[in-house]
């Protein structure tokens, strides 16, 4: 049996973090300055979600009534281009075991799908790499203790394969988006960076020109005078 090829290098260059799906989707500006400007400010939320993260990687694994569980998995998805972190991974029955894919999120559940699509996007990582289908994983949220059932149904798979053409197409371009304002803007860590308020509008030039032009007019006018 002739071994596998070496992976391509260029390939594994183009891989993005598996996190930028969940970043796109809430905002693709503040996704852009993560992994494009690599900019990052850390506030009360994001190290509650650092810490917790923090906590479930570096568990050693274990098993439970015939479940092994890994943690801080490292995982990627050459059909899919990206790559990453599984916080855990629970690997049922016996061989070939099946994984289901565990995230942790130090909030409550969103009414939007990103925490969804980073789920998935882990989930089609693993399928890959295992070579079985993966139906279902789960969310995890500290503020209510509990799991989220996720099912990997066609819809989320193929919100899961949009965003993350979308984010390759966006780093490939090496372009931010321009900031537009919104009501969760005041939470996000890196406002005081973005400053969406301020530079949702681009500045009028003409009008600025205009003004320090007649600016310099009535200087000269009154050395004149």
């Amino acid at each position: 049996m002739m071994p596998p090829p070496p992976p391509d290098d260029r390939v594994e260059d183009a891989l993005v973090p598996v996190s930028a799906l969940q970043h796109y989707l809430f905002c693709p500006r503040q996704c852009a300055l993560i992994h494009l400007e690599r900019l990052w400010a850390e506030d009360g939320r994001t190290a509650e979600g650092r810490i917790l993260h923090e906590r479930v990687d570096h568990g050693r694994p274990d098993r439970k009534r015939g479940v092994r569980t890994v943690r801080g998995l490292a995982i990627r998805s050459l059909a899919l281009g990206v790559t990453g972190k599984a916080d855990a991974v629970e690997f049922h029955g016996l061989a070939p075991a099946s994984p289901y894919p565990i995230e942790y999120k130090r909030g409550h559940p969103k009414a939007h799908r990103a925490d969804e699509v980073q789920l998935c996007a882990q989930a089609l990582c693993l399928e890959e790499m295992f070579g079985v289908t993966v139906p279902e994983g789960a969310l995890f949220y500290g503020e209510t203790r509990r799991r989220v059932v996720v099912a990997m149904d066609a819809s989320l798979r193929a919100l899961t394969a949009d965003a993350a053409a979308a984010v390759r197409a966006m780093i490939a371009a090496n372009r931010t988006p321009l900031p537009v304002a919104m009501p969760g803007c005041r939470h996000c860590s890196l406002h005081d960076l973005c400053r969406p308020e301020r530079l949702e509008r681009a500045p009028d030039v003409a009008r600025w020109l205009a003004g320090q032009i007649a600016a310099g007019d009535d200087g000269v006018a009154g050395d004149r005078a």
